[in-house]
Parts: structure tokens; sequence; C-alpha cells
């Protein structure tokens, strides 16, 4: 029960902090150089800060793109995959619903959007792909920074960074998802074009979350060079 709750809460923070920048912050739009870097900091550190948080307890996946890469991977069984998944939408909406109600309170009004992921200047393939793909990459450096053969105390910084570093490159494309939790939240109190096209940021991240995993299966990314001294010296 400790791990699903450190999952709502992570998911919780990551929401709130992360779309919080844009509606609280003020940066949005997010076209704008320096509201792309400001959002795409804000995402990376609030990943950081739960990866030491609630990752002892739960791992910090945060993320059902995470859950299921961890899974395919060999990382999680079977049995935790959807409580885990449901305590992070969880956590998502509860971020997303507290963030509305301290929006709400401004002398504008409620917000029209709630930093909901969407894409209008891409076509819907460039926005599938690009979100698969990131994904993917987000998946595998959580993988091999978090597993037993590299294990490190600085994993929680390479992965903030490493999601920092793909919203600068996606934030323009789709607003930057890579995690369904992220995107289900914020959609909800958003509506319109954001409740059309969620269905792209829960089927492409889960997508590249399970190719990531079925990879690093694999084993395709060991140093096999490495393995083999190892049993020569045996």
């Amino acid at each position: 029960m400790k791990a699903y709750i450190a999952e709502v809460f992570g998911t919780f923070c990551l929401v709130f902090i992360g779309c919080g920048s844009v509606v609280l912050g003020g940066f949005g739009p997010l076209i704008p150089t320096g509201g792309a870097l400001g959002i795409a900091l804000a995402f990376g550190v609030a990943v950081v800060a739960m990866a030491y948080a609630v990752g002892p307890v739960s791992g910090a996946h945060l993320n059902p793109a995470v859950t299921l890469g961890a899974f395919l991977a060999g990382r999680l069984p079977a049995k935790e995959v959807a409580p885990y998944m449901i305590a992070q939408v969880a956590g998502g909406i509860l971020g997303a619903l507290v963030l509305w109600i301290i929006a709400s309170g401004s002398t504008a009004g409620a917000p029209s959007s709630l930093g909901a992921n969407g894409w209008s200047t891409y076509s819907t393939s460039a926005a599938f792909i690009g979100e698969v793909v990131a994904t993917f990459i987000f998946v595998m450096v959580i993988l091999g920074v978090t597993s037993e053969r590299h294990s490190t105390v600085v994993a929680g910084l390479v992965i903030g960074l490493t999601l920092t570093a793909i919203h600068i490159v996606f934030i323009a494309v789709t607003g930057t998802s890579v995690n369904p939790a992220r995107s289900i939240g914020p959609a909800l109190f958003s509506g319109g074009a954001a409740i059309s096209q969620l269905w792209l940021f829960i089927v492409a991240p889960l997508i590249g979350g399970a190719l990531a995993g079925l990879v690093y299966k694999s084993r395709a990314l060991e140093n096999t060079e490495t393995d083999l001294l190892k049993k020569a010296q045996a």
C-alpha cells in the first residue's frame, strides 16, 4: 500500500509542478524558447525530486509507460502493474484538480487549458511517432540507470535531465507527454481538443514504454565484451 500511495503523491507533484509552470508560472504559451525551457525544467526538476523522495518506496515510476516497461523488462511483478497505473492516474487527476482550483481563483477566471497535451502544427503521425520515440528513449534511460549492473546515486538526476531534454526537443510538437498519467488529468479539466486527442497520449507512450522494456529484456544494449571477460575470469 505504501508503494501505491507513493505513486499517487509522486505523480500528483509531477503534474502539479509541471503543468503549474504553464498555468501559474507564466511559462506558456509553449512555443517561445524561454517558455519551453521553463516548462522543461519544471517537469525535469519535479522528476528528480520525486525520484529521491519516493524512489526508495515505490521506485518512483510516476508513469504507466515506465511501469509497463519495467514489467516487460522483468523488473516488476505482473500483479503490481494495474495498481501502479491506477495510482499514477489518480495522482495525475488530483494534481490537475488542485491546480484547477488554484487557477480558478484568479480574477481572470478558470483557465481554458490546464497545460494539456495536444498537436496542431504537426500531423497526427508526426505527433504519434514523436511520443513513441521520446517515451522509448526515456524508459530505456530509466531502466539502464536503475539496473543492478549500473546502479548510481545520481540516477534520479540523470532521469530528470533526460526528461528535461525530451521536453526541449518535443514540446513544440505535442507539449510532450511521454506519460499517460500526466496527460489524462489536465485533459479532463481542459476538455475540447484535449479530450479528443487524449487517445494518442495514452497509446503512443505505452507503445514506447513497451518497446523499451522488450529491448532491455533482450539485453541488446549490454556490454557483451565485458560479460565474456567476466566469464573467462570466473
